[in-house]
């Protein structure tokens, strides 16, 4: 069963808004977890616009299931990671300003780079994923790297769905299958939701986890996050 890890970033804008502690984010997450998530993920970025450095922190103390840190890995971005040490860092291209991630990496132009820093933290124990756009060309330089995983960036799958899914879910299934030859897991997010979630997960062979946030927490506004979170592992069993 593909494993579901809820991005909590909205949680974390929402108590922002209003500067106190409601919602109260860890209480969040362990809820979540209690309601059958397998994952808590969060995504901090340099202006702690939602998700805080200290939340990082306090949520390592607590998550019992498995701790999935995405960002730019800047200098304090590695710093904070090998401090909090969780199990998965999720590395993402994303500019200081972007408003939400957009764009999977260059494994190739960078392919210096990632190689170091996922050598960094592999040394550090965590295991590493980056974030790909579904072309086999990104997938053979993801194993030039060293990654463990590749999250594949699912904006364009989700944006497509309702047009002609089967058009949509051409290169992911492509990009997939080029992982699995070259031996590297395969996680992925960003817009997947409860109306194209099960379709993607029942044609990505071995799919390990997702990582979905702004759907799970805009569809919980009406339906609950207990219900939905259960209506997310049924859909990717």
């Amino acid at each position: 069963m593909t494993k579901l890890s809820v991005n909590v970033n909205k949680i974390a804008t929402l108590r922002n808004a209003r500067g106190g502690n409601v919602p109260d984010l860890l209480k969040v997450s362990r809820d979540l977890e209690d309601f059958g998530a397998q994952g808590i993920t969060i995504h901090p970025r340099p202006d702690e616009r939602h998700i805080r450095y200290q939340d990082a922190r306090d949520l390592k103390k607590m998550v019992t299931t498995e701790f999935n840190i995405e960002g730019n890995p800047v200098p304090k971005f590695i710093a904070l990671v090998l401090e909090v040490k969780p199990e998965q860092v999720t590395l993402v291209p994303d500019s200081v300003d972007a408003i939400t991630s957009n764009a999977g990496w260059d494994t190739v132009t960078n392919k210096d780079f990632l190689t170091d820093v996922i050598k960094t933290f592999k040394d550090a124990g965590i295991r590493t994923s980056i974030f790909v756009d579904p072309d086999p060309k990104m997938i053979d330089g993801a194993k030039a790297v060293g990654t463990d995983r590749i999250e594949l960036y699912t904006e364009s799958y989700a944006t497509d769905y309702a047009k002609d899914k089967e058009t949509a879910i051409k290169p992911f299934i492509e990009a997939a299958k080029r992982a699995n030859e070259l031996g590297i897991g395969i996680n992925a997010g960003h817009d997947l939701s409860l109306d194209n979630i099960e379709y993607f997960a029942k044609n990505i062979p071995n799919l390990l986890e997702v990582s979905i946030g702004h759907a799970l927490i805009s569809e919980a506004l009406y339906l609950g996050l207990d219900n939905v979170v259960n209506m997310y592992l049924q859909r990717l069993k």
